[in-house]
């Protein structure tokens, strides 16, 4: 990814190439806050499973639980996240975990095809036009993605990415 944003132009630096140093700093902050962002979303998944798998729930507890299973403490006393929280009630319907699972596959195919081969690489390019792209909505999803990777996807390059492996 470095090499595409190195040949980059940046107006702030007259039309010269974004400076080297500079690409560094912004590449080794990929990780920073990465702990709490994933939380944040496991907390938003767990209360969308809390809500959507009882006959009647209180949001605000729910929300609350699922703030303190996933970050050890409590949500801010006096508010009520999920009031506020549109995915919840505008078609989701306990799917918002789906999130999480679209990064896992994600860095699964990018590690897989271009990490090595690099993001402009035309091969890499062109089987993905062929397995993801082309097919669109006629082939189930996860069917493409065993195409594309050759085998059954795992959450490995997920928790490389993430720093965690």
């Amino acid at each position: 990814c470095s090499s595409v944003l190195s040949s980059g132009i940046n107006a702030e630096y007259g039309g010269r190439p974004i400076p080297d140093e500079l690409l560094e700093k912004l590449v080794a902050s990929k990780l920073a806050n990465v702990a709490t962002t994933t939380s944040r979303q496991l907390v938003f998944g767990t209360f969308d499973q809390s809500i959507h798998t009882r006959s009647s729930a209180d949001t605000a507890a729910c929300f609350n639980d699922a703030h303190q299973l996933v970050m050890g403490t409590p949500a801010p006393k006096g508010t009520n996240f999920a009031a506020q929280f549109g995915h919840m009630a505008g078609g989701y319907d306990s799917q918002y975990y789906g999130y999480m699972w679209s990064e896992v596959y994600s860095e699964d195919m990018f590690q897989t095809l271009f990490k090595d081969a690099g993001v402009l690489n035309k091969d890499a390019g062109a089987k993905y036009r062929k397995c993801i792209l082309q097919p669109g909505g006629s082939v189930d999803a996860f069917d493409m993605l065993r195409n594309i990777l050759g085998r059954e996807p795992n959450s490995d390059a997920f928790f490389r990415a993430k720093g965690l492996v």
